[in-house]
């Protein structure tokens, strides 16, 4: 979808065929021997010394990382650059040589005088690795919201593919599938599947993959399947109790007080960055929370509620619980105007 990055949810059912990638656009690949793997932000995007934890600085788009590993939706990397000596103080705390001491904090930078890589906040702690007249050159390992983060991986000569005959070439497990030399990586290869060789540029070589993969119903026109069909009575209460998980993927139709349409900052976990998603209350003003996350195309038709109007919407549970506050999140599939106030 335009305007937030595509997720995929893995479907598991009895004689379904699987495909031969797996598309997890939010999971950087761990690099192989012998390669070299870089990241960079797509965004100006807060560096964080924790995934959710204490803000370190904030990086400008398209800053230069190191890769050092992934957990869920947070990807860790390190950051060098050039800071202004005279911001920095030393230090023995947690194995670090040097801390941002001024108030408001300091620009670390590509270069002494060079390009701002982001704002550095007072009280960062920071590795020394070089000096020059009136500049430090600093190592920083911080977290990043992965949706923020963009994968540039140079492999090994030959240490992911063999050539093959025919004009096709076999990849290794989890080759990343770019969607354009060093763009985003749209896939990860299996180790059986051969591609077919279109063309080459330089070390890039387009390649094309015929295979299948299960589409699970996710429209309300779609005839559902038996375990697909919506679940009657099913309220936000029974989502955040023990054994709420149940319900999720189901679909639900509710009526809602409507509030507002929000964009989810990068502090909630369950949505994308950016994301836009329907503050409301279950069954009027005095019930619970609920979210309800918005596709692109339906904005326009959230934009025209009036808040404090009452819809009925049919949702998919995308989660019972909201890792943030313990809300229901439902994913919209219809919505219904004229339910009164």
């Amino acid at each position: 979808m335009p305007g937030y990055p595509k997720s995929c949810r893995g479907v598991s059912k009895p004689g379904r065929a699987w495909v031969l990638l797996a598309i997890l656009p939010l999971v950087l690949p761990t690099a192989p021997a012998g390669a070299q793997l870089t990241v960079e932000t797509r965004v100006a995007e807060n560096f964080r010394r924790e995934p959710q934890g204490q803000i370190l600085g904030r990086l400008e788009a398209g800053v230069p990382l190191s890769h050092v590993s992934s957990q869920a939706s947070w990807t860790e990397v390190s950051l060098e650059g050039w800071v202004w000596t005279a911001s920095l103080r030393t230090t023995d705390r947690e194995g670090f040589q040097l801390v941002v001491s001024v108030g408001g904090g300091e620009n670390v930078r590509a270069a002494p005088s060079g390009e701002i890589l982001g704002r550095l906040e007072e009280g960062t702690l920071l590795e020394e690795l070089d000096r020059e007249p009136g500049w430090t050159l600093v190592r920083r390992s911080g977290w990043l919201w992965s949706p923020s983060v963009a994968v540039a991986e140079e492999l090994a000569e030959g240490s992911e593919a063999a050539q093959s005959n025919d004009g096709f070439v076999r990849l290794g497990d989890r080759t990343p599938i770019l969607s354009s030399p060093d763009g985003d990586t749209l896939a990860f290869s299996s180790a059986e599947g051969d591609v077919q060789v279109l063309a080459r540029q330089g070390n890039w070589t387009r390649v094309r993959l015929d295979g299948w993969v299960w589409r699970p119903r996710a429209t309300e026109g779609d005839a559902p399947d038996a375990d697909d069909a919506p679940v009657g009575d099913v309220t936000p209460d029974m989502l955040t109790g023990q054994g709420g998980d149940a319900y999720v993927g189901r679909r639900v139709t509710w009526r809602i007080l409507f509030i507002s349409l929000e964009r989810a900052e990068a502090v909630r976990t369950d949505f994308f960055e950016g994301e836009p998603f329907m503050l409301g209350r279950f069954g009027g003003g005095d019930g619970p929370f609920v979210y309800v996350a918005v596709p692109p195309e339906r904005i326009d038709e959230i934009q025209g509620l009036t808040p404090l109007e009452v819809v009925t919407i049919t949702g998919r549970v995308r989660r019972a619980s909201s890792a943030l506050t313990e809300t229901p999140i439902l994913e919209l599939l219809a919505i219904e105007r004229g339910a009164g106030r």
